[in-house]
């Protein structure tokens, strides 16, 4: 999805409901009335100068008809503040001109719009993380010979793939299979295997086995790796935010890198995908479980125990859903996000 068409979805989606959600929606106590944008922002940056809850952007989000693509926001830009019939709104000026290009006389930005987060927070999945089904696994083909019998493999090498599912493919992925991501309340459910992306071959030659030349790599090729055909879909950073359509409860279930804990703009892995409607841009609520701490203050001799409220700890926003699992981004976190803390509707 283009960053164009993210946003003119985000205005499109959301826009015209401004008047139901605006009266609930709270502004950041410390917001600007205006701010001018600058190389190096995101949609989610600017979002949280005015708003509380920066990933409701959309709901305030005025359509300027005056401008021919308020949907695209740019370096110069200046973002205002205004009340339309007592109701918050922000408001698009347009910044930096426009130049005129020859001989076609089309005119063109000099700069680029910017993106709803930063592109390094994503640049792992421009490599293609999956989440694979057992059903998918066995489908993919395998390596089960590497030329001049070496056991690596690297950029430039041939390789033979036995079951290779070849159809009219002739670009493919490699990946090997790491730990099985489990449903935390039955550990028997497998929800799938993490995929990591090890590089990308050509076909040379079809047949059993067929012939494929390693064209790019990102870590060793090794025998019995899983190969698969490229998925062509790529992930932007372009997102939508919004809620679930659902009220979800899920958990986080996994930490890439093998942390113990994740900060703003790690990786983690939560329980929910699209069997449970999850979809790219999806925005969930991390809430730490409330302690059972002594109340030492009873005066009763048999000092009991009581249950301390659950806490948020920050907001994740998914970037790439799976069948019953999905990859979510840290977007916000006010304390330690750990395995095992539950996510729902923020």
């Amino acid at each position: 999805m283009s960053i164009r068409n993210a946003l003119l979805a985000f205005a499109a989606s959301f826009c015209l409901n401004t008047a139901v959600f605006a009266d609930t929606l709270a502004l950041n106590p410390d917001h600007p009335q205006r701010y001018v944008v600058v190389k190096g922002d995101t949609l989610w940056d600017i979002s949280s100068k005015f708003l509380r809850d920066p990933w409701r952007w959309p709901e305030i989000w005025h359509i300027n008809p005056e401008i021919k693509n308020p949907h695209l926001i740019y370096p110069g830009d200046v973002i205002t503040l205004a009340y339309r019939d007592g109701k918050a709104v922000l408001e698009l000026r347009r910044g930096r001109p426009t130049i005129k290009l020859s001989p076609t006389a089309r005119t063109s930005r000099l700069d680029n719009a910017i993106s709803t987060i930063p592109a390094s927070a994503i640049a792992q999945f421009l490599k293609r993380p999956r989440i694979l089904t057992e059903a998918e696994i066995d489908k993919a083909g395998y390596i089960s010979y590497a030329e001049e019998d070496h056991l690596i493999s690297g950029e430039g090498g041939k390789i033979y793939v036995a079951d290779l599912q070849q159809d009219d493919n002739k670009d493919f992925s490699i990946y090997r299979i790491g730990h099985a991501y489990r449903n935390p309340d039955d550990k028997h459910d497998i929800l799938g295997y993490e995929a990591i992306h090890v590089s990308d071959a050509q076909l040379m030659r079809a047949g059993e086995p067929a012939t494929l030349h390693i064209v790019e790599s990102y870590r060793e090729t090794l025998l019995g790796d899983k190969v698969m055909a490229s998925d062509e879909k790529s992930i932007d950073n372009s997102f939508t935010p919004r809620a679930p359509g659902n009220v979800t409860n899920g958990q986080i279930i996994s930490i890439l890198d093998g942390i113990s804990r994740a900060g703003q703009y790690k990786t983690v892995v939560i329980n929910l995908g699209k069997m449970d409607g999850m979809e790219p841009g999806n925005v969930l609520a991390v809430h730490k479980k409330g302690a059972r701490v002594t109340d030492t203050r009873s005066g009763n001799f048999f000092q009991p125990e009581i249950q301390l409220p659950d806490e948020r700890a920050g907001l994740l926003m998914v970037v790439n859903a799976f069948e019953r699992a999905s990859y979510a981004l840290v977007m916000s976190a006010v304390k330690d996000i750990r395995i095992g803390d539950p996510v729902t509707k923020p």
